[in-house]
């Protein structure tokens, strides 16, 4: 008699797992494809947490309007491309370069890891093909193309990027590419010399700065589009650049005017990049009413002079010694 009773429980109890089986295998069945991707998602990015720093300044007076962490350490990753731009401009200012001019690509541009344009090596591209892929694609070869015809190497077009930095007053950016993939050491920036950056590349190059804007370009039969998402969708901003590392987290550099106001704001480190553009918009809608609307009061970015890179003193040949 014990021993049914025992094996009446036992059989209850797998046929109640049973049930709950059943049914867990049903309620999975009802999960959309989508709800399963969206849960997928916060699983793997839920630890996610890049270093976050932050920066909004009126470029008309220079005021800071917001900062988190505006000074701390930070890669910048594609935001690098920026001052690449920077010195191309410059090149193409002082006649050397137009937009039509034919850039080599060689076999280590065309190496470059995505995001790329996957340019072949002993090809040309033009300038402004470069520049445009650059801005939206966030073209990683162009920028080698355009470092190597500039400077020779990517090494020493790093080199002319620290001596830019260092003139305008970036004085915590060190550059080692000019794209801002992972490199050891990387390129290092903080939020405050971003801001330093995005006002200098509108105040010097008027006529370039507007190609910030360009949201897709067409490159042979092929239609790119860009990254920047704020641009049309929110009101006032009108560029510049996103950015991209695991290391880094998802970054933004964005330029704003409106209603005879005008910020430069940076945000570094989001943990997504939709976390960043919620950022970035809520920092534009809440800071551009804030900015001065009169006339211009603090200085334009100035250029010091560039220090000069350190060169390897002479070292007289060792006489030769005469034959016995």
């Amino acid at each position: 008699m014990a021993f049914g009773c025992v094996g009446t429980r036992r059989e209850r109890w797998l046929a109640f797992i049973g049930l709950v089986s059943a049914a867990a295998v049903a309620l999975t069945a009802t999960v959309s494809p989508a709800e399963a991707a969206r849960k997928k998602r916060r699983h793997v990015s839920g630890g996610y947490a890049p270093p976050y720093a932050a920066m909004v300044v009126d470029a008309k007076t220079g005021r800071t309007l917001h900062a988190v962490n505006e000074d701390a350490p930070r890669i910048p990753a594609s935001l690098t491309k920026v001052m690449t731009l920077y010195l191309l401009f410059e090149q193409m200012e002082r006649g050397r370069f137009t937009m039509n001019s034919e850039l080599k690509v060689s076999s280590y541009a065309a190496s470059q890891p995505p995001t790329k344009l996957g340019l072949r090596a002993g090809s040309t591209i033009e300038v402004e093909d470069a520049i445009k892929s650059m801005i939206t694609l966030s073209a990683n070869d162009s920028s080698v193309v355009v470092a190597e015809n500039i400077a020779g190497s990517e090494e020493a077009f790093a080199e002319m990027m620290t001596r830019k930095a260092r003139a305008l007053g970036m004085e915590s950016t060190r550059f080692h590419n000019p794209h801002g993939l992972p490199n050891s050491p990387p390129n290092i920036t903080t939020a405050r010399d971003l801001t330093i950056l995005a006002r200098a590349i509108q105040e010097r190059f008027p006529k370039y700065f507007p190609l910030f804007q360009m949201r897709s370009f067409q490159y042979g039969s092929r239609t790119i589009r860009g990254h920047n998402r704020l641009l049309g969708r929110i009101e006032g901003v009108d560029g510049i650049k996103t950015g991209y590392t695991r290391a880094s987290g998802f970054n933004l550099m964005t330029s704003a005017r409106l209603d005879g106001r005008q910020i430069v704001s940076v945000v570094l480190g989001g943990r997504s990049g939709a976390a960043r553009d919620k950022i970035m918009a809520d920092l534009v809608v809440a800071n551009l009413p804030r900015a001065a609307t009169g006339g211009r009061s603090a200085p334009m970015i100035a250029e010091a002079a560039e220090p000069q890179p350190e060169r390897t003193r002479a070292v007289a040949p060792a006489p030769v010694p005469e034959p016995p």
